[in-house]
């Protein structure tokens, strides 16, 4: 349930760099702004590596404890408004850079295909809850993330999808149908192809989980993004990025034909 932006990219990494500036220029520790803000030595390492947005009122005790003059209140806005998670920050870097987006999804329609309708569901899904503001900004970002389909020059995206992350009626049965509507409309972009993945395969290539595949511009160096529970990090160096390339061929491979596809997702539409 990624939080995400394309816009403010990078806040929090920025929040960081200023939080530690005014933290080492004051002579102040790690462990004692912490204990002053109610965090321990590690999540304020973690603020200040960009890994971790600010909660509470630690923004505002530190920007007092080490003199910053509201420098840090000032920076904080602009994570906050960004709508995105701070771990989510080199991630989004390279996906703004990159020529080629390949996604496996297995659990829910993929972000750059989402519907606002979706996303809000999806995002107010979160355990623990979010709050009000930081959904409807979340919703913001990742509906303008998807502006990357128009983008000059076209990268190409492609998609491999499970066929229950699209029988899933988050948010309910016509904000199902109305993401899948939409889903059709993406797929008839030059630069989009997306796959359904069977459910009912005796062999699959997947059973890893969802994985996404990043292509550079010039298409030289390549990177797979992995996210699950409470963990997240690119794999950069062979040979774990060519046998993930190879197991995404081998999906491709084993899903439904985009014309296949296209046709199920229309099926599936028409009996919500």
């Amino acid at each position: 349930m990624n939080k995400e932006n394309t816009g403010n990219v990078g806040a929090a990494k920025a929040f960081g760099a200023l939080l530690r500036f005014y933290r080492e220029r004051a002579g102040v520790s790690q462990e004692a702004l912490g204990q002053r803000a109610g965090y321990s030595k590690s999540q304020v390492a973690m603020i200040e590596r960009g890994q971790r947005r600010p909660r509470g009122r630690f923004v505002e005790l530190s920007d007092g404890m080490l003199g910053a003059q509201g420098a840090l209140l000032k920076v904080a806005e602009e994570v906050a408004a960004s709508g995105i998670a701070a771990w989510f920050e080199d991630y989004m870097e390279e996906e703004a850079k990159a020529a080629g987006i390949h996604k496996y999804e297995v659990q829910l329609i993929p972000g750059l295909l989402q519907t606002p309708a979706y996303a809000r569901a999806v995002f107010n899904c979160s355990v623990p809850a979010l709050e009000d503001e930081d959904i409807e900004a979340s919703v913001v970002a990742r509906i303008k993330r998807q502006a990357l389909f128009r983008r000059k020059p076209s990268p190409l995206v492609t998609f491999v999808v499970e066929q229950a992350a699209l029988t899933k009626p988050i948010g309910g049965p016509e904000v199902l149908r109305e993401n899948l509507l939409h889903i059709r409309e993406c797929a008839e972009l030059r630069n989009v192809t997306i796959q359904v993945m069977p459910d009912d395969l005796w062999v699959h290539a997947g059973l890893s989980g969802s994985f996404t595949l990043l292509e550079t511009e010039e298409r030289r160096n390549q990177l797979v993004y992995v996210e699950g529970q409470g963990s997240r990090y690119f794999l950069s160096e062979q040979p774990d990025v060519g046998d993930c390339f190879a197991r995404y061929s081998a999906l491709r491979a084993q899903a439904f034909s985009p014309a296949d596809s296209a046709r199920l997702i229309e099926q599936v539409a028409r009996k919500l």
